[in-house]
């Protein structure tokens, strides 16, 4: 089977916006069926398992079947140029189209840099073309590591095509709060679709628990629903997957230079320590210990900035291949 027709009457995530992307007609992630990526870099702010001593080789698709408002990587997802509900604008995303041949490269060039991994970040709307990226690659003598980081909005048929392919899961849990999630993320069936897709990857991980790193970011004024996710890791997760527990949450001002800002519609303001020492506080009640904590984050300097050849500091990354390469 040739797994690109799967552009065809699109289908690949939950949404299933049914639009033929092999024709050029971009679905909710605002994308056809050509690989367009932004970036690609050793990164040394994952968890450290996955940064290691090398950094973990992160390679940043552009275009997301969420529509998050406070996106940190708004100028490749689209997120937060969400001007009317389900309604994208497209011309303003970051990324330029890659072949088989130079994605094959820039995994190879990211191995030889001393990358730990090679980190797919956010590319379940294009399955069909990292696979066989990923195929080409190892074909051509990739052996590191394959990390899949996702918002977790996936579907179990286009998970099944990365079986065999991935070696460490990591997705977010972002909300099992419908109206949450219809809310900051645009899309009110996320905590059904993430928490299937989570199990599925606990079901189908190698047998180390290491092997699924379930991300969740604590929203400020919205305690409870992170305390209905620890609740559900408690119940379903612990012993076969690890916890990532993230403070970083940002208030972006503004997005898209058309004055759209997403504090109208989301926390106007960091984590307050007194939150951030609840959530520690319930950690302890429900006997979660295995996984990470992120420390108390309160500043926006750590922001990529994606026009920049190195979006991030230099502390956190080493730049490897940027869309505005000459090639």
């Amino acid at each position: 089977m040739d797994i690109s027709t799967l552009y065809q009457n699109c289908r690949l995530c939950p949404r299933a916006c049914g639009v033929d992307r092999l024709a050029g007609s971009d679905g909710f992630c605002g994308e056809s069926s050509q690989l367009k990526l932004a970036f690609a870099g050793l990164h040394r702010g994952e968890e450290p398992p996955l940064s290691g001593k090398g950094g973990s080789g992160t390679i940043f698709v552009s275009g997301c079947n969420l529509g998050c408002i406070f996106c940190q990587n708004w100028q490749i997802s689209g997120g937060g140029q969400t001007v009317k509900r389900h309604e994208r604008r497209q011309d303003q995303r970051l990324g330029r189209i890659v072949s088989t041949d130079e994605f094959t490269a820039i995994c190879l060039k990211l191995q030889k840099s001393g990358a730990e991994n090679i980190n797919m970040v956010t590319g379940s709307h294009a399955v069909p073309a990292i696979v066989q990226g990923l195929i080409a690659a190892k074909a051509a003598g990739l052996n590191i590591p394959v990390l899949w980081n996702s918002s977790g909005y996936e579907s179990l048929e286009t998970l099944e095509l990365l079986n065999g392919h991935i070696d460490t899961y990591m997705p977010d849990l972002k909300t099992l709060d419908s109206s949450l999630a219809a809310k900051f993320f645009n899309v009110p069936d996320y905590p059904q679709a993430a928490s299937q897709a989570i199990l599925w990857m606990m079901r189908h991980r190698p047998q180390q628990p290491c092997h699924v790193i379930i991300r969740h970011l604590i929203l400020p004024g919205h305690l409870e629903s992170t305390r209905a996710v620890l609740r559900w890791f408690a119940d379903n997760a612990r012993g076969s997957a690890l916890l990532s527990l993230m403070s970083q949450y940002t208030p972006i001002k503004e997005t898209n230079g058309l004055g759209y800002s997403s504090l109208v519609h989301s926390p106007g303001r960091f984590l307050s320590k007194r939150e951030y020492e609840t959530v520690m506080g319930w950690l302890e009640e429900l006997g979660i210990e295995d996984g990470f904590c992120q420390e108390l984050l309160t500043g926006s300097d750590w922001l990529p900035d994606f026009n920049r050849c190195n979006p991030f500091s230099s502390d956190l990354s080493v730049a490897v291949w940027h869309f505005m390469d000459v090639v």
